[in-house]
């Protein structure tokens, strides 16, 4: 038989702990969008032309900069925006 947990009326945060939270979850899903972004564009580099997929490379490459940026500012790792999915495995690859 199965215990359950209870969880308490209130639970006990500060508006820091909130935000940082909240953050983290915006960027993990940014993240996830960026790496999804990543692999069709790699799919679709035959059909680009040498200008296009220069383009393309140097808006993924800023667009990881400014997630690394946006980590670094609330101190977060690339780690602490994957999310454990139990038996599905982890949400992001591997950084």
């Amino acid at each position: 038989m199965s215990e359950l947990r209870v969880l308490p009326e209130r639970l006990e945060s500060d508006a820091d702990s909130i935000e940082r939270d909240l953050f983290r979850l915006v960027l993990t899903i940014v993240e996830l969008l960026r790496q999804l972004m990543e692999r069709q564009a790699i799919r679709r580099m035959d059909a680009l032309d040498e200008m296009q997929a220069e383009a393309l490379g140097t808006a993924l490459m800023r667009l990881s900069d400014a997630m690394a940026e946006l980590r670094e500012r609330y101190g977060l790792s690339a780690e602490d925006l994957n999310l454990d999915l139990g038996p599905l495995g982890w949400l992001l690859d591997a950084p």
